[in-house]
């Protein structure tokens, strides 16, 4: 396998490849991508269109399809959630809170165009996998103590899944309960294992923003498994998560 690694919307993603794809021109390829998503979504660009939507300057309806695209979802989240999750949250637009494993998907499926069967992308510390690592062996993705960034909590098994987190130590300052305007209290870190990132990372942060029912609430979402960590640093999961874990 080949890793690279790159900043990018704020983080840092790396791509683990077989050698026989022409790993370097893939990779690149995944950058261009997400070097545009973050020129179009960031809220801390004063050209991007969501900062140009915030300001009122480009209505929604005349935003690219990937907006409009995201920002539907967001709508649909935010009723799911019972207003726990909103994009507008505190007057302004944000929908980075599914900007994220979203704009991983689309890099997933540069390699998947590209012939990758097996590879992983880890972007800000959200996996997605395909297939194994090795033949017969699992990506084995961690999820940290929201305490200690040396020890995990528990590790995955994961082929042709994606893991997200949302927690306070990582994006707390990202994450609201937009009915209330408070951050997060129920719990320190909440994890879900879906078959996409999209969906990870948008459970697992409207999740947090729910508070004390925020994993169950995410456990009953379709093929999710959730694991989740409160300030006692006590351990729930959802009975179907122990099917993945192996450590």
């Amino acid at each position: 396998m080949s890793r690279f690694v790159a900043p990018t919307m704020g983080t840092t993603v790396s791509v683990e490849l077989p050698e026989d794809l022409a790993p370097a021109g893939i990779f690149a390829e995944v950058m261009a991508l997400l070097d545009e998503l973050e020129a179009r979504f960031s809220t801390f660009r004063p050209d991007s269109e969501i900062s140009r939507i915030d300001r009122g300057e480009l209505t929604p309806n005349e935003a690219h399809s990937d907006v409009r695209e995201v920002l539907a979802v967001c709508t649909v989240l935010r009723g799911e959630s019972n207003g726990a999750f909103d994009a507008w949250r505190d007057g302004h637009l944000d929908p980075s809170g599914y900007v994220k494993g979203w704009a991983g998907e689309r890099a997933a499926d540069v390699l998947r165009r590209a012939g990758a069967q097996s590879f992983a992308i880890n972007l800000g510390g959200d996996v997605i996998c395909a297939g194994e690592r090795a033949p017969s062996v699992p990506w084995r993705i961690g999820i940290r103590h929201p305490d200690d960034p040396n020890r995990m909590v528990l590790v995955l098994g994961v082929r042709d899944g994606a893991v997200a987190t949302s927690a306070s130590y990582e994006r707390g300052e990202h994450v609201s309960d937009a009915r209330t305007g408070e951050s997060p209290t129920g719990w320190a870190s909440i994890s879900v294992l879906a078959p996409d990132l999209a969906t990870a990372d948008a459970i697992a942060t409207a999740a947090l923003a729910m508070g004390e029912d925020g994993p169950a609430w995410a456990a009953q979402r379709p093929d999710c498994e959730v694991a989740a960590m409160d300030w006692a640093s006590r351990l729930w999961t959802s009975p179907g998560l122990e099917a993945a874990r192996v450590a």
